[in-house]
């Protein structure tokens, strides 16, 4: 059998380590071409001793340690600020796994899509700045593009051979973040450390906090519409804390097909390495008689402005979700940075939304020119 060769953007990550963990458990299926990280260069740096890969990609000083420390010879070092898009669109890579945070995935992404790649994004952000041109240029060039996220992953699942002219609409659920059980009225007193504490899973700290306004969920909402052609009012989102259920989909007749698994990223991202095939992951099952109950709330628009400010951005469309993605980076940069305040972050980000005059269809370098101008005008607010 042929291998199926992988090229890893942000290794050394979540999914990234989960990444490489479905590639150890098929070994004889995968071969690792590429693998980036941003500043883990340590940790790179053992990945690359152990999977040999042609290419590792890091910061400046990733480069030079890398230099330093890397005694392989046919491993060329990279540079993540100019070098990702090379490695994305390389001859040899089959797969390009987009397991880095924040719009800088885009540019890989589309030289992944325009190469022909199969794309398995767990980056929203990407979708969320540029997904019409992306999705397009996947279908200009043959490119498949399966996500990793859960929920998106349990959305294309459902709808793999469905009529989808019969779809009524999705339901993506989430589990309610740091604050479901916070009154609003403490938000502003709010301590980074405080937000950072999700109830359910260790995440980067930038996800974490926009899981807490359930901005994330608002990013998923547009990422889901590029992702799957959707209108926004086909879209709703479910609290269901327990995140047993991934997302649902549900079709005129009534019926709702859903996703159940256990909580366990490997399971999303092999299933995208191995589609259409399904292969056992060495996970346990879900014991239906241990689930007591499962839970289920519309989420609260007036305590989590945010999502309904992102229902806004979808609907509009155009430049206008890029806006409200580079806004959010901005602002809780700031807050992480302890400059502002968590509440002052949707407040920032609202700003710069509504004083964004919408420009539709726009092309790559009027979606560059329109994250520039949000992000300075973010800055100017923070």
């Amino acid at each position: 059998m042929k291998k199926i060769n992988v090229a890893i953007l942000g290794s050394t990550g979540s999914i990234g380590i989960n990444t490489l963990k479905v590639i150890d458990r098929f070994s004889d299926r995968f071969q690792v071409i590429a693998l980036t990280a941003y500043n883990n260069h340590e940790l790179l740096a053992r990945q690359a001793r152990r999977y040999s890969p042609d290419y590792v990609a890091s910061a400046p000083a990733g480069i030079e340690y890398l230099k330093k420390n890397l005694s392989l010879k046919k491993v060329k070092i990279c540079s993540i600020d100019q070098d990702l898009s090379m490695i994305a669109s390389l001859s040899t890579v089959d797969i390009v796994v987009i397991a880095m945070r924040g719009s800088a995935a885009l540019m890989p992404f589309l030289a992944a899509v325009r190469a022909g790649k199969t794309v398995a994004p767990a980056n929203k952000e990407a979708l969320v700045v540029a997904g019409d041109l992306l999705m397009a240029e996947a279908q200009a060039h043959g490119a498949k593009v399966i996500p990793i996220d859960s929920e998106q992953s349990a959305i294309f699942q459902c709808l793999e051979g469905q009529d989808r002219s019969k779809l009524k609409r999705i339901h993506l659920t989430a589990s309610g973040g740091t604050l479901r059980l916070v009154p609003k009225s403490k938000f502003d007193r709010l301590t980074v450390k405080q937000i950072l504490e999700h109830p359910r899973w260790t995440m980067g700290p930038k996800i974490t906090v926009d899981s807490a306004s359930l901005m994330n969920k608002g990013f998923e909402v547009i990422e889901a519409q590029r992702l799957f052609n959707l209108k926004a009012d086909e879209i709703e989102v479910v609290i269901h804390p327990e995140a047993i259920i991934h997302s649902m989909v549900e079709f005129v007749d009534g019926t709702v097909i859903a996703q159940l698994a256990v909580t366990d990223m490997r399971l999303p991202i092999q299933y995208a390495m191995t589609h259409p095939e399904r292969l056992s992951t060495g996970l346990k099952s879900l014991d239906f008689t241990q689930l007591k109950s499962l839970n289920f709330e519309k989420p609260d628009l007036e305590k989590f402005p945010a999502l309904k400010l992102a229902f806004y951005a979808a609907r509009r469309g155009g430049s206008l979700p890029c806006v409200l993605n580079a806004a959010d980076e901005e602002a809780v940069e700031a807050f992480l940075d302890g400059r502002i305040k968590f509440t002052q972050i949707y407040a920032i980000v609202e700003k710069v939304v509504l004083k964004h005059k919408v420009k539709m269809k726009p092309n790559l370098r009027t979606i560059l020119d329109v994250d520039a101008w949000a992000r300075q005008e973010a800055r100017t607010y923070i």
